[in-house]
């Protein structure tokens, strides 16, 4: 297998190509004016060599629902992304600052991310569903000098910016679908975009490892921290394409999932760019419309988080749900109640893994290892094992805590601005994940809980998903997240559970069914103490349900929640 620095030689192929490298527009060839300082392993020297290698190809295409798809092509990147660079610089952004953006898929994303990397500055992409105070401490904390953002979010964004004067809005992009009104006194990313070509940059960063991004976790549990990522883990993407998930050119990528997050970036967009592999990236998750949009691009493979899988998994079954261009679904944190029905329902194959942005990585491809798992660490590469709170390993089947490293390299986590948490992560020489996990007989990994997390309940340890997997087949669910609160015994460790449960649009929910559902279905200590009926469950980022909203929403009296024993 290659390492890393074979990767930056290999790349040294385009070198040739950067040096008379051209662009065509318009029946013109534009010589570019590129620095001799680019360099492999670069981003912006990568979509430099691949719009003057192919600059009609089309690589990307977003899927904007009912309105019109914006295709983008190698040569419109870099054209576009010249034009964001000279705004960037406009507004005083260079090497090494800080700037923040947050809106939801849209081409301006790719622009601004070869921007960032060609001028050596960050870009902090942001989920644009979190509060407005979470945003606040986000561009406080990263020091962003500027922050760029769709016009929907408008409102959202004011708010934060009224603390933190010294922040300039770099421009706003105004979307169909979202009729906001145009704020004359900031930049108008259409009109820019719209206007006359701008020069490439004088010169391009010359740094061949540089930070890209500072992408913030969830913070579900305290402030989000930022992990610092750097361009060599986009190389890290693209050799993962290669070998875990065997991206091919006759591939279709497609992803609903948030560009801010990860997994979009690791599985679909740095993989297509980097291999010339079509992508497709629609607006939002929908997953009344996933087949229907899989069906009509051809797409081949997409990605997703386990809890999106249940809510596919729920909508009502058609005839055609087999009838699908997809081979393999690359799944992280597949519910092992559902995983094979799924398989077979859809007609496709699941390929598990295990990631997180701070380093850690497994795999199962299909039909290897057990239904459940997450699979083993590549070989040679990685790895990993379970160990117990005073660092010794545990014995299959016991849980305790996953840590991992790649072999002869030790382990390094950026936190930016967090010294003392970057150092914690990789205490004792491994990369602590907080993952409570356990391993079988024949090495094979698989996850139980997040540490400090998990549900027990007069003895016994209760699987979320196992619940959900249950209540989810209910006709009139769309959507199911089950949380704990603290038992009303009184007993440490102990919890009473909740099932909150947001009802298929134009219907209501019968908690006698559910009950009804549940006893027949469930242990007893499974049976949830409560339901709680909401519109939609608050999701991150990578899809993963926010119980800590619903739990903070959630009281015993609400004319939301009903009790279990009052149907018993």
């Amino acid at each position: 297998m290659r390492s890393m620095v074979d990767y930056l030689f290999l790349d040294l192929r385009l070198l040739s190509i950067l040096q008379a490298a051209t662009i065509k527009k318009s029946g013109e060839e534009k010589r570019t004016d590129m620095s001799q300082n680019m360099i492999p392993g670069n981003f912006a020297y990568h979509l430099e060599a691949k719009a003057a290698e192919k600059p009609d190809f089309t690589i990307m295409t977003f899927e904007n629902g009912e309105y019109p798809d914006e295709v983008l092509t190698y040569g419109n990147i870099v054209i576009n992304g010249r034009k964001v660079i000279t705004l960037l610089q406009d507004k005083g952004i260079g090497t090494g600052d800080v700037f923040c953006l947050v809106m939801r898929n849209h081409p301006e994303f790719v622009y601004f991310l070869y921007a960032a990397a060609a001028l050596g500055a960050v870009m902090v992409p942001v989920d644009p569903r979190i509060k407005s105070e979470r945003l606040h401490y986000i561009l406080k904390n990263s020091g962003s000098k500027g922050i760029i953002f769709s016009g929907e979010f408008m409102e959202g964004v004011k708010g934060p910016l009224q603390d933190l004067p010294d922040i300039r809005v770099i421009g706003v992009a105004y979307k169909e679908g979202f009729e906001t009104p145009v704020v004359e006194e900031y930049p108008n990313l259409n009109e820019i975009l719209a206007g006359p070509e701008a020069p490439p940059p004088h010169k391009m960063h010359d740094d061949p490892d540089p930070p890209v991004e500072i992408i913030y976790t969830s913070g579900t549990t305290g402030n989000p921290k930022g992990v610092v990522v750097r361009g060599s883990r986009f190389l890290s993407f693209k050799q993962n394409a290669e070998i875990m998930w065997k991206h091919s050119p006759d591939d279709i990528l497609y992803t609903g999932l948030s560009l801010t997050h990860g997994n979009a970036q690791g599985v679909t967009m740095i993989p297509s760019l980097y291999l010339s592999i079509p992508a497709v990236i629609s607006r939002k998750f929908t997953k009344s419309r996933l087949w229907d949009i899989c069906r009509k691009y051809g797409c081949t493979t997409f990605s997703l988080l386990g809890g999106m899988m249940m809510g596919i998994y729920s909508e009502p079954p058609r005839l055609d749900d087999a009838d699908n261009p997809v081979r393999v679904v690359i799944s992280a944190g597949t519910p092992r109640d559902i995983w094979e029905v799924f398989e077979k329902r859809f007609n496709v194959l699941i390929h598990e893994w295990y990631a997180a942005m701070e380093g850690g990585l497994a795999h199962k491809p299909p039909g290897v290892g057990p239904i459940g798992s997450f699979g083993k660490p590549i070989e040679g590469f990685s790895e990993m094992k379970v160990v117990r709170e005073d660092g010794t390993e545990t014995l299959p089947g016991e849980i305790g805590e996953l840590i991992s490293r790649d072999i002869g390299r030790k382990p390094v986590v950026e936190y930016f601005g967090n010294k003392e948490a970057s150092e914690q992560k990789t205490q004792g020489g491994w990369l602590r994940s907080g993952d409570m996990c356990h391993r079988d007989e024949q090495g094979y990994f698989f996850f139980d809980y997040r540490k400090g997390g998990g549900l027990r309940r007069a003895g016994d340890f209760i699987m979320p998903e196992h619940v959900e997997a249950v209540i989810v087949k209910h006709p009139d669910v769309n959507d199911v997240c089950v949380y704990g609160i603290p038992a009303a015994s009184g007993a440490p460790g102990e919890s009473d559970i909740v099932a909150s449960i947001a009802p298929v649009q134009g219907r209501d929910i019968d908690p006698k069914s559910i009950y009804l559902m549940c006893v027949e279905n469930l242990e007893k200590n499974a049976i949830p103490s409560f339901l709680q009926i909401v519109n939609e469950i608050p999701k991150t980022a990578s899809e993963k349900n926010l119980d800590s909203v619903l739990r903070e929403e959630f009281t015993k009296d609400a004319d939301n929640v009903y009790c279990l024993e009052d149907y018993t």
